[in-house]
């Protein structure tokens, strides 16, 4: 199993449209094979960070979701949608293996 963290840098006034960003992928995660486990957004402390984290069974089902992910054109229009709105001003990728007990 691997977990994908993201760590955004967002543009502190366009959390709508970031918010709005954040359920597209969501659904589109999981459609693609995932399980998102959601979006945390800025509530106290620096408020241009947000994080999201989602799972797959493996990395070569991350890779395929990747793969799909280019072609699918929700997910362009959902890439389009930020490079639009500018709501995200960079991000860091991670790629983690929980441990749950």
């Amino acid at each position: 199993m691997i977990t994908v963290h993201l760590r955004y840098q967002i543009d502190d006034s366009k959390l709508a449209d970031f918010t709005e960003y954040g359920q597209r992928w969501i659904r589109l995660v999981n459609k693609l094979g995932g399980t998102h486990h959601g979006y945390f957004m800025p509530s106290e402390g620096d408020s241009d960070e947000a994080f999201a984290l989602f799972t797959f069974p493996s990395l070569a089902d991350y890779e395929r979701y990747r793969e799909a992910s280019a072609s699918d054109p929700e997910c362009q229009e959902a890439f389009q949608f930020a490079r639009d709105t500018g709501c995200i001003r960079r991000y860091e990728r991670r790629f983690l293996t929980p441990v749950f007990e």
